[in-house]
């Protein structure tokens, strides 16, 4: 990733295939992602399913080493996947306002596609990144979520709101169809 100050007008990108979308971040876009994400990858899964299950375990673990009845037992388990289930969304809410905050110094970004990668310039910095950093996308309905690699727990977040016209939305569709596994 290369990452740089100034203007992406004089980088090089191939006009004849780029598409561009202007947008300022929000925590609800990155909300938006982090939970697609959660849905749909075996990661994403892992890391909300971790929670509620270590639950059940510790207390179906407790339940055969204490005495207590099962009604006791039962109402400690619902109240327990309750409370870690919450402390899930919640950590999902609390990350993507993290994540926003991060990216407040981009300010409003413009994003340009092409057949190399995203160059992305913010009102403060900008990136250039291959399409080889990220593994796969997935889509919202209104977001395109990249994510990094195998080692990467990166997600880069594109809200169809920045696209000039609908056809913009089509045409980044196509070009991630091409360079990215669509999850």
């Amino acid at each position: 990733m290369n990452i740089r100050g100034g203007d992406s007008a004089d980088q090089d990108t191939d006009r004849g295939t780029a598409v561009e979308f202007v947008y300022r971040l929000t925590a609800a876009d990155f909300e938006e992602a982090l939970r697609a994400r959660a849905r749909r990858t075996p990661a994403g899964r892992a890391q909300v399913l971790m929670g509620p299950l270590m639950a059940v375990v510790a207390v179906a673990v407790l339940s055969t080493l204490q005495q207590g009845t099962l009604p006791v037992w039962i109402l400690t388990l619902v109240v327990c996947v309750a409370a870690v289930s919450w402390g899930t969304v919640r950590g999902l809410r609390t990350m993507a306002q993290r994540m926003s905050s991060v990216m407040e110094a981009y300010g409003q970004c413009r994003m340009v596609a092409d057949d190399r990668g995203t160059v992305t310039t913010g009102e403060r910095a900008s990136s250039t990144i291959d399409w080889t950093v990220f593994r796969e996308f997935l889509e919202t309905p209104g977001h395109f979520v990249l994510l990094g690699g195998d080692r990467a727990t990166s997600v880069t977040v594109v809200p169809k709101r920045g696209a000039r016209e609908h056809a913009d939305v089509d045409r980044l569709r196509a070009l991630l169809d091409r360079h990215l596994k669509r999850r």
